[in-house]
């Protein structure tokens, strides 16, 4: 990549002055911007970036003093240094250079020696000073991102290609953003059978947008490996030269590249406005490392929900080896309990909780003598006193942590009634949990649609109409009135539920 010249601007009324700087600094690889009063170089600083100022004081309308301040007092340029010209060499002098702002002074007439000397000098400053702004920005940024995925971040719900998306925007340089980021990035994904997805980031108008591109190259990483890298045009020729033959194609040229690599993901973050550095790597590797631990971690809470879906679902189908219904019962009343909680418009972490929950509804007849729960005849009062203790052997068996709290619910209040005819509590209304009331017309539904000892199985008419309208021994009032508006209403989803899933 060719350095970088730096610009310079001359400020001077006498172009005998602005002739000889150009004279002395052009040959030495500056480029000269001139301008011979005030409004004409802040003109010239609001056009392009300069990098530093050759400020003559006496100038007429607007001298040197008052165009340094205006360049001191504004945010924007306030970091470029300004070298004061003067033929001035008073002590009073100087000490209102210093309290306009001005970083140095050169007497009249210049010495070219002493000139040069002293612009290095300052550029080595203000190139210091602009890394650390840099490394500022960066650390405010990445400080940014974290709050940012400490707020949103879901890890059930992780998409690493999204959360990539939003490190490439950070990253990136927009119309809008200085030339101190890529102007593309390039992004290889792991996929199946070893294969990877390549893709291309840049902004369009303003937009940020992704590609797909079509790539074969071998980065040569090892299992487990990463690597950081950064280099300007010939170092990445030579690490990277296949990379850079391939990217001819799609009209990618490339002056200087840092880039993160592993076998899992990799980043090219390429053609920043300056040399990069490895201070440019770190920035990289910080946003990558967060976002490959975030989805380490949404893995193991997912494997670890897995297996704890798993052990309910255990739990409520050993309770039922001895029962008439099968494992289909429990899924069943799961799907009708996620049906009834969206058309009441619940939460969505309800509506998740309920379906996986509502399985432990019965987990108290694991303690039901089997003779009973398998009693072809009539029940005794003494039978049907044991079987009404299911619910509270459910809620002991599931106990009170937290995560099982809906579970305990359901299992101790699905058989309480609306109007305080239910079991164990004989709650009523509001005292019933909605959990529990749902739950209730699920497990009704279910209950009428399969065989009993002491009934055949209904088909869906029928036990929409006993719910609905009631029986005798099932009446309307028996549920949560919105409950039942909700079933009415949706019902046909009940039954394409049962078909779908009946034993």
């Amino acid at each position: 990549m060719n350095a970088k010249k730096n610009i310079i601007l001359c400020v001077d009324d006498e172009p005998k002055n602005l002739a000889l700087l150009d004279f002395m600094l052009t040959p030495k690889g500056y480029e000269i911007v001139r301008a011979v009063n005030g409004r004409e170089a802040m003109a010239r600083i609001r056009e392009q970036k300069i990098d530093l100022v050759l400020l003559d004081i006496m100038m007429p309308e607007m001298d040197g003093l008052e165009v340094c301040r205006m360049i001191k007092e504004n945010d924007a340029y306030r970091n470029i240094p300004v070298i004061m010209l003067t033929a001035l060499t008073s002590k009073q002098d100087r000490i209102r250079g210093i309290d306009a702002g001005a970083e140095d002074f050169i007497s009249k007439p210049f010495d070219q020696e002493e000139v040069l000397a002293r612009i290095r000098m300052l550029l080595k400053v203000r190139g210091l000073n602009d890394s650390l702004n840099t490394a500022y920005n960066n650390i405010t940024n990445l400080t940014a991102l974290g709050k940012d995925i400490i707020k949103t971040f879901n890890p059930m719900d992780f998409d690493l290609i999204s959360k990539i998306d939003g490190i490439i925007e950070r990253t990136i340089r927009s119309k809008s953003d200085m030339a101190d980021k890529p102007q593309a990035v390039l992004v290889r994904l792991s996929g199946e059978k070893n294969r990877y997805k390549w893709y291309q980031y840049e902004y369009v108008f303003d937009r940020l947008q992704r590609n797909p591109i079509e790539l074969e190259v071998s980065l040569k990483l090892q299992d487990n490996d990463s690597k950081l890298f950064f280099g300007n045009e010939l170092v990445v020729e030579t690490k990277f030269g296949s990379l850079m033959d391939k990217l001819k194609a799609f009209n990618i040229q490339i002056s200087n590249m840092v880039c993160y690599l592993s076998n899992a993901l990799c980043i090219f973050a390429i053609n920043y406005g300056r040399e990069v550095s490895k201070y440019d790597a770190a920035v990289l590797e910080s946003l990558v490392l967060q976002t490959l631990f975030l989805r380490s971690l949404s893995s193991q809470v997912r494997e670890t929900e897995d297996a704890f879906a798993y052990t309910v679902h255990a739990l409520a189908r050993a309770a039922e080896a001895n029962d008439e219904d099968t494992g289909n019962h429990i899924l069943r009343v799961g799907h009708y309990c996620t049906i009834i909680a969206k058309k009441l418009d619940m939460p969505d972490k309800f509506i998740n909780e309920i379906r996986l929950k509502a399985q432990l509804h019965d987990v108290g007849k694991v303690h039901v003598p089997s003779h009973i729960l398998r009693k072809s005849g009539k029940l005794t009062p003494a039978e049907w006193e044991e079987i009404k203790k299911h619910p509270v052997y459910g809620s002991n068996i599931i106990g009170n942590h937290s995560r099982l709290r809906m579970g305990n619910s359901i299992a101790m209040t699905h058989h309480e009634r609306w109007d305080g005819s239910g079991y164990p509590n004989s709650l009523g209304g509001e005292q019933i949990p909605i959990a529990g009331r749902i739950m209730n017309i699920a497990d009704q539904y279910d209950a009428l649609r399969n065989a009993r000892a002491y009934k055949p199985a209904f088909d869906h008419a029928t036990a929409f109409k006993i719910i609905a309208g009631g029986d005798g021994r099932t009446i309307p009032q028996h549920f949560d009135p919105r409950v039942l508006n909700a079933f009415k209403e949706i019902a046909s989803k009940f039954e394409e539920v049962y078909e779908r899933l009946k034993d």
